[in-house]
């Protein structure tokens, strides 16, 4: 019961860790494969498809053998295809790994979650804010590794490297110490005797999931870009907006668990939701730049709340079939990210990217009337 939590939260870090380390890998790789842009763009594209391709996939594990095997199965997907794009040579080779990788990527970000709500439920109290701040810890240290390795002269490929061994233990842990209890119906049962998935539940927790991400897409692709244009911040400081933003994130999801347990879900998501259009809200007036910056950091506490807080909801939608239900909760997620880190950029080619933060703002109010769909507390069912 007590390595259980450990070991997800460790599969948290690794996802972590392993996708900022593949975002940070982003400009060796286009050298490495010749893209320009707009070829990166497309390639990244796909990497998005599939890894909702990987979360319809990590249902179809869970149902034939749980949650731990979609997790074992994801994690040794990605310490395998990170490897490939490491080592490979040319665009043949290594595209259609960082297209494989997407799988691996949804996968996990699904079986992550399905193990987490386990564990909520085991233990009887909030837990998703420590695991997403094990995810967010995790990606905070890949870009001071990739920072690390790129000084020191290594080449770019090095935290790959170190992510696909930390997938690879992550996954070797899950063997043991996750949780192999099965949420899912039973294969080949039939139809007409198992409880329906309630579609209206799902899509209004998904609802606030895609708003969370929206957020989340904006600020992570568009940050550092908007600090140069908009708040004209010198070049080598305008990366420290997205660790502005990255750090309030961490520290909302780290004392998260604790506010729920005090004051419930439905109280406690309006707060974040409620911050976060007004963080977005400053953003766009941009001036004084002392204001935009502390819309920064209130975007980060909406997004670093409302996705923890959804996850653990879609867990207790129906118990006994909580993978399904989170398989499906997890394809807003990248829905969200295509919109969140596309649209802000047509929005600053038509006027200012400051504007785009609307988009976010917008969302994030829209999604105030579903959070009285939220239950207060944890139900423990074992």
């Amino acid at each position: 019961m007590t390595r259980t939590p450990l070991a997800v939260g460790a599969a948290f870090a690794a996802q972590g860790f392993g996708y900022a380390a593949l975002v940070t890998a982003l400009p060796s790789l286009r050298a490495r494969t010749g893209l320009d842009d707009v070829g990166l763009s497309i390639v990244l594209l796909c990497i998005v498809v599939s890894a909702a391709v990987g979360s319809m996939l990590a249902d179809v594990l869970a149902v034939r053998g749980g949650s731990r095997l979609a997790l074992r199965v994801g994690l040794i997907a990605e310490a395998c295809t990170l490897t490939g794009v490491a080592v490979g040579a040319g665009p043949a080779i290594i595209i259609p790994i960082l297209i494989l990788h997407g799988v691996g990527l949804g996968l996990v970000d699904a079986a992550c979650n399905m193990q987490g709500s386990l564990a909520e439920r085991a233990h009887g109290t909030p837990l998703f804010g420590r695991f997403f701040a094990s995810s967010t810890m995790g990606g905070i240290i890949a870009t001071v590794v990739t920072s690390a390795a790129l000084t020191a002269g290594l080449m770019g490929q090095v935290p790959l490297v170190v992510a696909a061994a930390i997938y690879l233990a992550a996954g070797l842990i899950a063997v043991r110490w996750f949780d192999p209890e099965r949420a899912a119906r039973v294969i080949n049962d039939s139809s007409r005797k198992r409880s329906p998935l309630p579609r209206g539940a799902i899509i209004a927790v998904g609802m606030i999931v895609f708003a969370s991400f929206v957020i989340d897409a904006s600020l992570a692709t568009w940050a550092t870009v908007y600090a140069e244009d908009d708040l004209q911040v010198a070049a080598h400081l305008a990366p420290l907006c997205l660790g502005l933003y990255l750090g309030a994130v961490f520290v909302t999801r780290l004392v998260l668990d604790p506010l729920l347990r005090r004051f419930g879900r439905r109280r406690i998501a309006v707060a974040p939701a409620t911050i976060g259009a007004i963080g977005c809200a400053l953003m766009v007036l941009s001036q004084p730049v002392t204001l935009a910056l502390v819309g920064i950091a209130l975007t980060g506490v909406a997004s670093g709340a409302l996705t923890p807080i959804a996850f653990g909801h879609a867990g207790e939608i129906l118990p006994e079939r909580s993978d399904e239900v989170i398989a499906r909760v997890n394809l807003f997620n990248y829905a969200a990210a295509l919109v969140g880190a596309v649209i802000p950029g047509i929005v600053a080619e038509v006027a200012a990217l400051s504007l785009a933060f609307l988009l976010p703002a917008v969302v994030a109010i829209a999604c105030l009337p579903l959070m009285r769909i939220l239950n207060d507390r944890v139900v423990a069912t074992r």
